[in-house]
């Protein structure tokens, strides 16, 4: 049985049942009563739950996302979605058909590879709600055809347009840090230097800096990484005012922004700041070997790194000698 408590202006469910206990807060009764309900449906283990995919999508945000380092996007999709037809079907009655309709809706919208990864993350709420809370018995995203993935940029930054570049966003003449566009553009000199990413970059905090590397203490993969510095690198740090805090201490949006503006102002074309850690990553390539280059960067496929270290005929030839 269940029992519902009222604190200030929180309802809170309480269940019982077979020597566990279990509680959740709600804003109202109802959503109390509708989880406590549900959740006796779930524990005992006859017909599937009435829920909707909203309702599914709302749980998932608020117990699942927050758990992870994507939060923020997950929740922002996960509200998409709740846009979507698909988010007043049952949860039990959803079929391949169902998910395929919203994929093909999706993609009149976004590119192939953000459907890609919006249908990466309700797999991840299917199998959720199959394994832990009883709604499904079956993943129906199993057996839809993912969108074609675009083949991978290979868009490599030539000398002269970081030379345009940096004369833009106002260092031409030494590093200076004074204005958000100056630290954007260094941001940008740091990733060329580093490969790290533009999250790593902006997220890096003055403590985590040492005099010939920086400390990421959680990475993409989850993991803490160590990245070396260059001579360059450490310049351009000592650039940058302050001791605490963020070290290139401009906004996400606010450098997203920024770059754009002076890359148009530089007349360059179809160049996005990311692109510089794959510049980067081919500039290492020539210096360090696969196994340093992977710990450097981060990377656990060293597959993944083969395609920065193909060498054309003309060099092997040279190589021989």
């Amino acid at each position: 049985m269940a029992s519902y408590r009222k604190r200030g202006k929180i309802w809170r469910a309480e269940l019982y049942r077979d020597g566990q206990r279990e509680s959740a807060s709600f804003p109202t009764k109802a959503e109390a009563v509708a989880w406590a309900t549900q959740r006796e449906q779930e524990l005992i283990g006859g017909q599937l739950p009435e829920s909707t995919v909203k309702q599914a999508l709302r749980r998932y945000a608020r117990e699942v996302s927050p758990t992870h380092k994507g939060e923020q996007w997950e929740i922002a999709r996960l509200g998409l979605m709740e846009r979507d037809p698909i988010a007043l079907l049952r949860m039990d009655r959803l079929k391949a058909s169902d998910l395929a309709a919203w994929r093909d809706r999706r993609l009149k919208v976004v590119s192939g590879a953000s459907v890609a990864r919006e249908m990466n993350l309700l797999k991840s709420l299917f199998e959720v709600a199959r394994k832990e809370w009883g709604w499904l018995r079956t993943n129906p995203l199993v057996d839809v055809k993912r969108p074609a993935s675009p083949p991978s940029r290979k868009r490599r930054i030539t000398e002269d347009e970081i030379r345009r570049l940096t004369a833009a966003f106002g260092l031409s003449e030494g590093d200076a840090a004074d204005t958000a566009t100056q630290r954007t553009g260094l941001a940008f000199l740091f990733a060329l230097e580093t490969a790290m990413r533009a999250g790593e970059i902006l997220g890096l905090q003055w403590r985590d800096v040492r005099p010939k590397f920086v400390i990421l203490p959680k990475t993409k993969n989850g993991d803490s990484r160590e990245v070396p510095l260059s001579k360059r690198a450490r310049a351009i740090l000592d650039a940058l005012p302050g001791d605490i805090g963020p070290v290139f201490n401009v906004e996400s949006q606010v450098r997203d922004a920024l770059f754009r503006k002076v890359r148009d102002r530089c007349q360059i074309a179809d160049l996005h700041f990311h692109d510089s850690r794959a510049e980067a990553i081919w500039r290492l390539s020539k210096k360090l070997d696969v196994m340093e280059l992977a710990r450097m960067i981060g990377h656990r496929d060293l597959r993944s790194l083969m395609i920065y270290y193909a060498t054309s005929a003309d060099e092997l030839a040279d190589q021989l000698g």
